[in-house]
């Protein structure tokens, strides 16, 4: 699907710039860097997720492999140490090509003299399982494979240093079992043709660049835990499964075979006809954000991984998410599983901001996460017609208005005069610019912000709709809260600037900097603003705010726009939301401006530059969190984040049909 010649996987800076992603449907997953060298904390093989979706730990680092053949030894891995400048050894130079295949599953071909070796890796999906399989293309004689396993135990966001760390390592049938201290959930390295001996050797100080320039700490050590010995035969494959399961099928063959069936099942089911390849692809780089959560004491509820590496669930992402990665891919069951799952953890009218992990307690700090959820529902009840799941949900409905008519947390309340919605309390982030640095809340948006009263305005003009549906007695009720909101929303109109206010009635007063909030004001299905504003709105974005990859968050004309993003913590959350390119505000953009010209395929244009990002992005396959404000717009941020694939995903689905 997406191929890299030698053009990048030979030169050691590209090559490890961009990197692979494969996960497994509860939260654990992979990744790396197409070289092999370790850059993140997070580049591991095999992260488990013990709580699932959460939990998450690092077990398996990767595989340091050596090749024999025809007499001669080849690396065929790369490390990077702190003490030095370039990489070593320099097995990316062996990499002929690097590509996804149509299971979306990353695949090495190594060029060893005439030989052609060919690597997989892949995730079973319901299992922290993951398999590494090497493939003896074509060769003149059999080659020998050896290679170290590096060992971890630790939370997926922690480096390690290792003191005087033993480990126990204990042979087990076909392979090694790994108990990284008492109590620590053992976890198992095993083959059913390769011979494993164990070993145990701490490799110190390799250095993670990527942390380096997020100024974390970047420095971590491995433990070779055990040496891989295989004989591969021309044709033949040698399968090393990594796991948590004792009884793992080592079926190497059986287990490609399962996941590249499920793939194609997801493809089916999205019932795409006549797209581009890059918008099929995008089928399976939506289901990697798909996961398993515990509702109602068992694994039938749903939720959404916000991003990768280092993103949880959050009630937000999820519902900004959910149309495009489960109604735009036909996962009406999943979505619906979603939708319930986040029911149960309703509370004074608001959907969490972040989730549970372990005995932790939800953080309610997010004033739109639940205004999102009207909406989310509605795009599934348009795709599906379930009155029942409507009628479920509909009494949590009435409780979450209440709540936000007489007010809840942080402020959150209607105000009776205007009908409109005010939130916010200093030092307290409620809408999606929530970057906080210790008390200082960089954007703080206190008062009536746009996009949050164009989403209560919806959810009033929704819930109408949803009454009158169920037959209930207070569909007027809503329609005419939603009246009383769609009269005083002229207030967010700034003449003079020619486009809406961000915020209204804040303690500093309103707010005329221009950012890309307003075009949900447009975008959202019910729109308040006049058709003239309409245009206004999307014209301004499209001059000052619109890029190839998603809009700004602020113009450049302000005196606190902020060129890149990147250096450390303060640096990087100092400019979040100060001009920032966010990728999935595209979908909203695409969807105003076709609403106010007209032409879905002109605007459909616009998602093209995104779905070219797919094949060069940092993460191949998938779609960056954030890019540069200014050009070359590099991308930053989570390398695969839920909320820009899905936005693609569904504008391209909506402004197709």
């Amino acid at each position: 699907m997406f191929e890299l010649g030698r053009d990048i996987t030979n030169d050691p800076n590209a090559a490890t710039a961009r990197e692979w992603l494969v996960t497994n449907g509860i939260g654990g997953y992979g990744c790396g860097t197409i070289s092999g060298a370790l850059t993140r904390t997070y580049h591991a093989t095999l992260v488990a997720a013990l709580k699932p979706p959460l939990g998450r730990i690092a077990l398996f680092s990767k595989f340091d492999e050596m090749a024999v053949y025809d007499g001669q030894r080849y690396n065929l891995y790369t490390n990077q140490w702190y003490d030095q400048t370039e990489l070593t050894p320099t097995g990316y130079t062996h990499i002929e090509r690097f590509y996804l295949d149509d299971a979306a599953t990353p695949t090495w071909e190594f060029a060893i003299g005439d030989a052609r070796l060919r690597k997989r890796i892949w995730m079973q999906y319901g299992h922290n399982t993951t398999y590494v399989q090497y493939t003896l293309l074509n060769a003149r004689q059999p080659l020998q494979l050896d290679m170290h396993a590096m060992l971890q135990y630790r939370d997926h966001h922690a480096n390690v240093r290792s003191r005087d760390w033993k480990m126990m390592i204990t042979p087990v049938e076909h392979g090694l079992q790994v108990d990284a201290y008492y109590e620590a959930l053992p976890y198992y390295i095993l083959s059913d043709s390769a011979t494993l001996q164990r070993e145990h050797t701490w490799y110190q100080d390799y250095w993670l660049s990527k942390e380096s320039y997020r100024g974390l700490p970047d420095l971590t050590d491995s433990l070779y835990g055990g040496f891989v010995t295989a004989e591969l035969e021309p044709g033949h494959s040698v399968t090393l499964v990594i796991s948590t399961e004792p009884d793992a099928s080592l079926d190497g063959e059986a287990a490609y075979a399962e996941h590249t069936a499920r793939a194609a099942s997801l493809v089916k089911q999205a019932k795409l006809k006549k797209v581009p390849p890059a918008i099929q692809h995008l089928v399976l780089a939506a289901d990697q954000f798909i996961v398993q959560r515990l509702a109602n004491g068992d694994m039938d509820g749903r939720s959404v991984i916000a991003g990768y590496p280092w993103f949880s669930d959050w009630g937000r992402d999820t519902m900004i998410s959910l149309p495009g990665l489960a109604i735009a891919t036909g996962r009406t069951e999943e979505a619906a599983s979603i939708l319930r799952t986040y029911s149960t953890y309703i509370s004074q009218g608001m959907l969490p901001n972040t989730f549970p992990n372990g005995d932790d307690v939800p953080g309610y700090n997010s004033v739109d996460a639940i205004l999102w959820y009207f909406n989310a529902i509605a795009a599934y009840y348009e795709a599906t017609n379930d009155i029942d799941l409507l009628r479920e949900l509909y009494p949590a409905l009435q409780d979450a208005i209440y709540w936000y008519q007489e007010g809840t947390r942080y402020g959150i309340k209607v105000d009776s005069e205007d009908g409109l919605l005010a939130a916010g309390e200093a030092g307290v982030n409620l809408t999606w610019m929530d970057a906080k640095i210790d008390a200082w809340v960089v954007t703080p948006r206190q008062g009536k912000a746009i996009e949050i009263n164009a989403l209560w305005y919806n959810a009033l003009r929704h819930m109408a709709d949803f009454a009158r549906l169920l037959g209930e007695t207070d569909a007027d009720e809503y329609d005419t809260a939603a009246n009383l909101a769609q009269t005083n929303f002229s207030k967010f109109w700034y003449e003079k600037g020619g486009h809406c206010y961000d915020v209204i009635d804040s303690p500093q007063g309103d707010d005329a900097s221009l950012r890309p909030n307003q075009i949900l004001a447009v975008s959202l299905p019910y729109s308040p603003l006049t058709a003239d504003q309409q245009k206004a709105v999307v014209e301004v974005c499209s001059r000052d705010l619109l890029t190839s990859y998603g809009l700004r968050s602020l113009s450049p004309e302000s005196i606190y726009y902020a060129p890149s993003y990147g250096g450390a913590a303060f640096e990087r959350d100092s400019v979040y939301h100060q001009g920032t390119v966010w990728g999935w505000l595209i979908g909203p953009y695409v969807e105003a401006h076709a609403r106010v010209y007209g032409d879905k395929a002109k605007a459909r244009a616009f998602l093209q530059p995104l779905l070219d990002h797919l094949g060069a992005s940092d993460c191949i396959g998938s779609m960056n969190e954030i890019f540069d404000g200014d050009a070359p717009h590099t991308p930053r941020g989570a390398f695969a984040q839920a909320w820009t694939v899905a936005e693609v995903l569904r504008t391209w689905r909506t402004l197709s049909e």
